[in-house]
This record gives structure tokens, sequence and C-alpha cells, in this order.
């Protein structure tokens, strides 16, 4: 649990508003060196779709803390027996790499909404797989809690964010959260449906 103003949160429809204070732990893996890869010559800078996340040392060394924890996909599906308990009490969540399938973590646990909040990680701004799994979450999955983006979250993101099914945003360390509210209001009436609005502008506004 931490304070904070990094947090930008949502209630259903409601207008996004300052967090200040989040209950969630996000857990981490162990820092191991990561081989560089590369491809005609150029350094790979996004992890292949449905690449393998964590090492077994990594799994088994990530340390969980008391109370409420966001934790890694891969250390759930190896460890989810261990927390059993912890999800009955509200107390456990689960978050994805960019790189990872919501489809593996249907299987390992078919009713989605036992989780308080899926997480999902935005590595670097450019990587675009984040908005997919957050429309496949509230759409095919009928995941209807707290869905949240962290890590490499700035401000022109959000309102697209907000379209593909995220309700709360951590904004990255270095930029405000306060300032990064406006992007709600970047625009008033958007053309295409989404997750959010399930009608194109022309269906919801009749012609004079």
């Amino acid at each position: 649990m931490s304070d904070t103003k990094n947090l930008i949160g949502k209630d259903g429809d409601s207008v996004a508003h300052l967090v200040d204070f989040d209950t969630w732990q996000i857990v981490r893996l162990p820092t191991v060196q990561e081989e560089v890869k590369k491809q005609a010559g150029k350094v790979v800078q996004f992890k292949l779709t449905n690449a393998e996340s964590a090492t077994a040392e990594q799994v088994a060394g990530t340390q969980v803390p008391e109370g409420k924890v966001l934790l890694p996909l891969s250390v759930w599906l190896a460890r989810k027996t261990e927390f059993a308990a912890r999800v009955t009490a509200g107390e456990i969540g689960v978050w994805l790499e960019a790189h990872e399938l919501v489809e593996t973590l249907f299987e390992s646990q078919p009713d989605l909404n036992v989780f308080p909040v899926i997480g999902v990680y935005i590595e670097r701004f450019p990587d675009g797989r984040a908005y997919s799994t957050a429309s496949l979450l509230r759409t095919r999955f009928g995941f209807r809690k707290e869905l949240r983006a962290f890590g490499d979250v700035l401000r022109d993101q959000l309102f697209f964010l907000n379209r593909c099914g995220f309700s709360s945003f951590e904004i990255r360390a270095d930029r405000s959260a306060e300032d990064a509210l406006a992007a709600f209001k970047d625009f008033s009436e958007p053309y295409q449906a989404a997750v959010v609005v399930d009608q194109p502008l022309w269906r919801r506004h009749a012609r004079v």
C-alpha cells in the first residue's frame, strides 16, 4: 500500500480523478540480465507475443507480501494453489505484460472476476498490444472489475486506453497525473464505437 498522486481512477462512467491512496502493491519478478536479441542487425525492442516471461528461478524467488497484491502472470500460473485463500478474501489480482496472452490467464481461471484488479504492464510507449489485451478482457472474457494500465503510461495514451476498457491509469513517475487528467477531454465525440461506447457516432445521434 502506498500514498500516491500518480494514479488516476474511474468508477464506472464517472469522471476521472486522482487516487490519493493505492491499496494494491504490484509484485515484481526478481531482475535478471536478459539476453540482447537482434534481428537483421537491430536490437529487438519488444518481446514476441506469448514468449516466456520468467524463468523458474525468478518465479520461485518472487517474494509476495501480505495485503492486496497484483501478481505477475507467471507467478500466478505456477503458484496459484498457494494463494487460494487470499483469492477468496479478495486480496489477489494479476498483471500481464503486453506480450502475454489473456487466454493463458483464462485457462487457469475461467472466472476472471474473482480478481478485483487485473493490470497490464506497458513496457514501452510504442507497444500497442495493451489496447488489444484490454479490449479482449472486457468483451470476449467479460472482465468487469478494475483494469489498470501501468508502466510507460503517458498523457497521450489515456483517452485511447480508456476507450479500450482500462479504468485506472498509473502515470509514469516522472510525469504529472494531475496534468494528464485533461487527456480524457481531448475529444468530445469519438466517431468510432469502442469498449466504452458500443455504437458509432452516426448511430448515437440522429440527423435532423
